[in-house]
């Protein structure tokens, strides 16, 4: 899908975040800014560990930040990194679907920003 312009703006949110990732480790900075259904928007970094396991993703991160907010309901989440594709991981995506199975997704695909859906990234999320 076309990104929107309200898609682009969250997208800059997310690049600005991206500023305050702790990545002593890979050096690839990633940033989130994800949507709220009241239209606050909460930020997220990646935040990296010694221990590489305890690594803490920029979109998961966003989502804990949003929900100790009091926010449940998303509409779209805008990542950033510095390479011309990123996706978000697989455990991001089912973290996403616990709160926002249609949530909107923005990042850069191929160089360029795209806009897509969650259930096109996980078509089959795990659900109870």
């Amino acid at each position: 899908m076309e990104p929107t312009e309200q898609d682009r703006e969250l997208y800059e949110r997310a690049r600005a975040a991206a500023a305050n990732a702790h990545v002593p480790y890979s050096r690839f900075a990633v940033g989130a800014a994800l949507l709220t259904e009241d239209g606050t928007v909460v930020t997220g970094v990646n935040v990296e560990n010694v221990s590489y396991g305890l690594t803490s993703c920029a979109e998961r991160n966003a989502i804990f930040t949003a929900v100790g907010s009091g926010h449940q309901r998303f509409q779209a989440i805008a990542i950033h990194g510095d390479s011309p594709s990123v996706p978000p991981c697989g455990a991001c995506r089912q973290v996403m679907s616990e709160f926002a199975p249609a949530l909107r997704i923005i990042r850069p695909v191929d160089g360029k920003l795209d806009a897509t859906t969650l259930a096109e990234l996980l078509p089959e999320q795990f659900a109870l």
